[in-house]
């Protein structure tokens, strides 16, 4: 016991020694060791950072690129509009509408901007209040000496630096209102009198107020925003059906009881008969001249021959058929598809958004995808001769102040959403 005590101390010594140079030589070693494999030398490099961006920059760039090119293309279709004697009257030089489409891209983006900074919960606290708002604008703008009469329809109010029409507040009043509702009606969702009948009053009162401008094409986009909305937020699918064959019943009877919206269906049936030809099928029949003159590759920007005087509203309503003349199909195809991937990347973020069990950030963004997505699809339709010829102008790229501020906050917001999602999926708080 003695010896073995004694020979402790000796073997502890030895160790500690042992431990102490081996320290000393691993701190003399580089702190990068080199690997040999085979005749090829690697050495330990230290992890690059990864970068999450905070927001989705495919969908901001796919946005600019169709506002730049819609400047482009209603300053080439609207040049020639100065020699008119309707607009010489007035004064308009060839780069009228250029300067007022720059400038209303201008206050679009500052909005954009200021819009982006808004969070969700108060957009969500906010939507009963600016669905009452757009309400009061289009009472407002059917008072006389408020609401300004362009070609016997009163859609815009003047605020100055533009001409607002209240029906394009409503389109995204309703998005953010149908949204909301659906989060607060979740509960009884498969009730129909007490889930779906109070939003189908409110798209009525809206209807009524938009068809009094009139404006038939604003309306339909309002119905087809609050249909989807209810249906993505869970109503049950008889009733969705129930609720689409009263939809298509009411703009049946609308048609039918309208002389002037009969005589544009029988012209779109037969645009080139000599009783349409220069009557309701005008537009019609010149816009698919336009893009039959196109072919393939276009005539050139610049070069078409539709908007000198020829093809009506050209800078406006059909603004693709001068896109077809000048860049061919293979224009055509590209916006269709520009519009395509913009719907099917805004739908995404929406699902992304429910999916993170934020149903009315969700909605919301499915909700401007459709709002987007069906306006395209409408307006494209028309131009291509397969839709009857309605009043609905292409997003983002037709001329319109009010249109383009309101479509550039709606995709404002759908970033906000992208950027919140993102947020969460790092572990944050929003």
């Amino acid at each position: 016991m003695n010896s073995a005590t004694s020979a402790s101390p000796d073997k502890a010594g030895r160790f500690s020694g042992w431990f102490s140079r081996a320290k000393s030589g691993i701190d003399a070693l580089p702190m990068h060791l080199p690997v040999r494999l085979g005749n090829a030398g690697m050495t330990q490099t230290k992890a690059a950072p990864v970068r999450v961006l905070g927001f989705d920059q495919a969908l901001v760039w796919v946005t600019v690129a169709l506002l730049a090119w819609g400047l482009v293309m209603v300053y080439s279709a609207s040049i020639a509009l100065s020699d008119s004697p309707r607009f010489a009257r007035a004064g308009y030089t060839p780069t009228y509408f250029l300067t007022r489409h720059a400038a209303s891209l201008v206050i679009a983006a500052i909005a954009g901007l200021l819009a982006f900074q808004v969070p969700m919960k108060t957009w969500e606290r906010a939507a009963p209040w600016l669905f009452v708002a757009s309400l009061l604008l289009l009472v407002a703008v059917l008072i006389p000496h408020i609401g300004i009469n362009v070609n016997g329809a009163r859609r815009w109010l003047p605020l100055g630096f533009m001409r607002f029409q209240p029906s394009e507040l409503a389109k995204l009043a309703m998005v953010l209102y149908a949204a909301s509702y659906m989060v607060r009606k979740m509960e009884i969702k498969e009730r129909f009198f007490r889930a779906v009948l109070p939003m189908g009053v409110a798209v009525v009162v809206v209807g009524m107020l938009v068809m009094a401008e009139p404006d038939m094409g604003a309306f339909m986009v309002i119905a087809v925003i609050a249909m989807g909305i209810l249906f993505l937020g869970g109503v049950n699918a008889r009733m969705f059906f129930v609720i689409a064959a009263l939809v298509v019943v009411a703009f049946g009877t609308i048609v039918a009881t309208s002389p002037w919206r009969r005589e544009r269906i029988f012209a779109y049936l037969d645009p080139w008969s000599e009783e349409h030809a220069l009557g309701k099928g005008y537009q019609l029949s010149h816009s698919l001249i336009a893009i039959g003159r196109g072919e393939v590759f276009g005539v050139g920007l610049g070069g078409s021959v539709e908007k000198l005087h020829w093809l009506p509203e050209a800078h406006t309503d059909f603004l693709l058929a001068v896109i077809g003349e000048e860049f061919g199909l293979l224009g055509v195809l590209l916006a269709i598809g520009l519009f395509l991937w913009l719907t099917r990347r805004i739908m995404h973020i929406g699902r992304q958004a429910i999916a993170l069990d934020r149903v009315f950030a969700g909605l919301v963004a499915q909700g401007i995808g459709i709002w987007i997505g069906f306006q395209a699809f409408i307006n494209m339709g028309v131009n291509l001769g397969a839709l009857p010829t309605k009043g609905l102008t292409l997003p983002l790229m037709s001329f319109g102040g009010s249109a383009i501020l309101m479509n550039v906050v709606a995709l404002a917001v759908v970033l906000r959403i992208d950027y919140e999602n993102r947020v969460l999926m790092r572990g944050g708080r929003v």
